[in-house]
């Protein structure tokens, strides 16, 4: 590809997950700009390997892509339902949230309809020069131009550094549980490190595949119930995400770390799944197959022969727990960003070299008079709780569209609350 040929474009978007497809969804209405989206995988997918058996999404429905500031968009999740055939089915079944299988397949009949999705495309490094703006380098090459970057490019899991040694065909992250099973001794001894939501759907699959001697260990003191309540959900509204750019750095980091339960934590109905999946295997085995161990810190783990043993801190001292397989649902890690060292160093970064993320989800850096910078999935310490999840996808977006284009494209209205924060 000549110099010549490179594309360039008004806006490009690193990653094609869920809240750049928001984005590319409500770009339709600022035509005849185009947003072109850079997606590594080679179709469109959301965490396949995490479809477990009957894993339920956390947020509503009508949290789709588009309905909070669009509901007459055409790529709406009830739109969706309708095109399908399958909304009555849906609504007989009477869900209190979707299984999850159905959002991804709600995210691949949008994404189907949405131009300038390029999969198949790996950034390897992102730069800038002034007056020709934002290059994308993909296997040595420039591949695209574009005046404006929106970087969503999602999580990836995280092992503490004190289990990553013992990685391998026997212990493993989430991900790879559904195509380790068929090769799994279902009597042997099973831990699940992580009390979280993945934690708990990894012993739902566990229980449900017949496995008898299952471990599960979490640090918290109890395996703790996402608050779902409607004082909770106050946090996932666009007045509290206003609310807390009125307030210091500081304050909005002591807040949003005491709001963790309301999104980071297991939905009621996993756990009452578990607890009566448990006491079903108990009246089959005359004995629990699953044992809970809460307010447990796996802090290391070693080989020992064919087997491993985890080390544990608890509320009475120290634990030592044999493994025959570990599952390590130990949470998850912002993607790598591939910025070059170059653009790095012109982004503004705090004490705890974060970037500096703006109400208008913008990063503050030296060229942001003329190209912006987004970061979608990155302002949780700036936003709150509702960043880190799919609560508000085109609230989020319509913020950014309205700072690209410098006016009102998308109205965000949140006129009736009725807490007041300040």
């Amino acid at each position: 590809m000549s110099e010549f040929d490179i594309p360039h474009h008004h806006t490009v978007g690193v990653g094609a997950g869920p809240a750049n497809l928001s984005l590319a969804a409500l770009f339709e209405a600022v035509a005849p700009h185009r947003l072109v989206l850079l997606e590594r995988r080679p179709v469109p997918t959301w965490h396949p390997q995490l479809l477990l058996s009957g894993v339920r999404m956390q947020t509503s429905w009508l949290k789709d892509l588009v309905s909070l500031v669009d509901p007459t968009h055409r790529l709406s999740f009830v739109n969706y339902l309708v095109s399908s055939g399958r909304i009555y089915a849906l609504i007989n079944a009477q869900y209190n949230v979707i299984p999850r299988r159905e959002y991804q397949r709600y995210l691949k009949w949008a994404s189907e309809q949405i131009d300038g999705i390029r999969y198949g495309v790996s950034v390897d490094e992102i730069g800038f020069e002034e007056g020709v703006g934002f290059s994308y380098e993909s296997d040595g090459r420039t591949i695209a131009r574009s005046d404006h970057l929106v970087l969503g490019l999602g999580s990836v899991p995280s092992v503490p550094a004190g289990l990553s040694g013992i990685v391998g065909d026997d212990a493993f992250v989430p991900e790879e549980l559904a195509a380790r099973l068929p090769g799994m001794d279902r009597d042997a001894p099973v831990s699940v490190i992580g009390g979280g939501q993945t934690g708990a759907e990894c012993v739902l699959e566990l229980l449900g595949h017949g496995f008898t001697d299952i471990t599960w260990l979490g640090r918290r003191p109890w395996f703790q119930p996402m608050d779902d309540s409607p004082p909770a959900n106050d946090f996932y509204r666009p007045a509290y995400v206003e609310f807390l750019q009125q307030v210091t750095r500081e304050t909005r980091r002591r807040l949003v770390e005491g709001q963790t339960l309301t999104g980071d934590a297991i939905t009621p109905g996993a756990l009452q799944s578990i607890y009566q999946a448990n006491y079903d295997g108990m009246l089959r085995l005359d004995r629990y197959p699953l044992t809970m161990r809460p307010g447990r810190d796996v802090t290391s783990a070693e080989r020992d022969g064919d087997r491993f043993v985890l080390s544990a801190t608890s509320p009475t001292g120290h634990e030592r727990v044999p493994a025959k397989y570990v599952v390590l649902a130990t949470g998850r890690a912002n993607a790598p960003t591939p910025l070059a060292p170059s653009l790095t160093d012109l982004i503004d970064h705090d004490d705890a070299g974060e970037m500096i993320v703006d109400s208008d989800y913008s990063l503050r850096w030296k060229g942001s008079d003329r190209n912006k910078i987004f970061v979608q999935n990155r302002a949780r310490f700036t936003h709150g709780v509702a960043d880190a999840n799919l609560t508000l996808l085109p609230v989020r977006a319509a913020t950014i569209i309205n700072s690209l284009f410098e006016r009102e494209v998308y109205t965000v209205r949140d006129a009736a609350p009725s807490v007041v924060w300040g």
